[in-house]
Parts: C-alpha cells; sequence; structure tokens
C-alpha cells in the first residue's frame, strides 16, 4: 500500500469558530441543507459523535457516487482541530484503501480563519493514485467549503455562539 499526502492552506473571511461549528461540528445537518444537489444526508451508523464515530454520507442522486462511510479519528472543539478517515464507498474508486484527512483551524490575524487541510491517500497494493483523481476530489471538497463559506457570510447571525 502506497501513501501520498496533500497538504492545503486555505483562509476565509469568517472567524474560525463559526467556521468551525459550521464545517466541522454542524456539517451533518448545514451540508445537506446548503448543497442539496451534492449530499442528500449524513447518518451516524455508530458512536456518539466523538473519536471511533462512523458515519455515512449518501450523496444526491445523480452524483457519480452514491456513498461513502467515515471514522472520527480525533476531534478537539477547544483547538479547533478534526481528522477523519474514509473508510468505505464507491468515493475510493477501488483504488484506495482509505483517505485520511486532518484539519487544523485558527484565527487570522485580520479577525476571519487560517486553516490546513493534510489528506493522506492511502492506495490498494500495486496500485498508484492519477493527479487528476486527487484533483477532482480536491474541487468537490473545495466546493464544500465555498457554499459553506457563503452561507456564514450570507447568514451574519449564524453559528455565532
Amino acid at each position: 500500500m502506497g501513501a501520498i499526502t496533500v497538504t492545503e492552506e486555505f483562509t476565509s473571511p469568517v472567524p474560525a469558530s463559526r467556521l468551525f461549528k459550521a464545517l466541522i461540528l454542524d456539517a451533518d445537518n448545514l451540508i445537506p441543507k446548503i448543497a442539496p444537489q451534492a449530499i442528500k444526508n449524513v447518518e451516524i451508523i455508530e458512536g456518539d459523535g466523538g473519536p471511533g464515530t462512523i458515519k455515512q454520507m449518501n450523496f444526491a442522486e445523480g452524483s457519480e457516487f452514491k456513498y461513502v462511510k467515515h471514522k472520527i479519528d480525533a476531534l478537539d472543539k477547544e483547538n479547533m482541530s478534526y481528522s477523519y478517515t474514509l473508510i468505505e464507498g464507491d468515493a475510493l474508486m477501488n483504488i484506495l484503501e482509505s483517505i485520511s484527512y486532518e484539519i487544523k483551524i485558527e484565527p487570522s490575524s485580520e479577525g476571519g480563519t487560517k486553516g490546513k487541510n493534510i489528506s493522506t491517500y492511502n492506495t490498494k497494493p500495486g496500485i498508484e493514485i492519477k493527479e487528476e483523481d486527487i484533483k477532482a476530489g480536491k474541487e468537490k471538497a473545495a466546493g464544500v467549503f465555498k457554499a459553506v463559506e457563503a452561507y456564514l457570510l450570507a447568514n451574519p447571525d449564524a453559528y455565532v455562539n
């Protein structure tokens, strides 16, 4: 099994605490509401929402994928960090064993957010992942991020507490 790690840094004008609440803590509810063309729903299969929890994200009808399951590896609300691993589903494209993500969000000096996302693609033995497969997945994730950011900018009272 090979592994490819990609690190991306991002910024947002949205305050870090609001972005963390919306993008991480309430994503299961928010994302299907603001991006129903992409995500149908998210269900907890096992666990209480903390580390060890397994969730299934069901993609909208017409999507190239049906579902993906992920396991929460760590959730640190105080330090606004989150890590999880995609462990099952057609989004792994029969070439990946798993994809692990580590997300760290912190306040920027301008009052917004700066963050880092480290993605590790773990391929099945003897298989190499193509750069365009990684890029396509990153573009979809960026689209969800931009949808959450746009929602927060349009709704300044959302996720303030």
